[in-house]
């Protein structure tokens, strides 16, 4: 049996992940973050690839769960 690489999210990746997961638009948060939405969805491809899965929910879900987010990141009652 093979073993499996840890999943390795890029910086960009995690600050994409924790807004998407906020409840923000890729639109809005490729305008907090100052870049194009474009780039956004260029990076949730990403995740999605490197976490096995295919929509937000289970990228924050999977991401959770191996440590490389956190739920208290998530707080709407955070003034993010």
């Amino acid at each position: 049996m093979t073993p499996t690489r840890p999943v390795r999210l890029t910086k960009r990746e995690v600050e994409v992940l924790t807004l998407i997961a906020q409840g923000h638009s890729s639109k809005d948060a490729a305008e907090r973050l100052y870049v194009s939405k474009r780039t956004v969805d260029f990076h949730l491809a990403n995740i999605y690839e490197k976490l096995q899965v295919t929509n937000r929910v289970q990228a924050f879900r999977n991401a959770v769960r191996l440590g490389l987010i956190s739920e208290e990141a998530i707080d709407p009652r955070r003034d993010n």
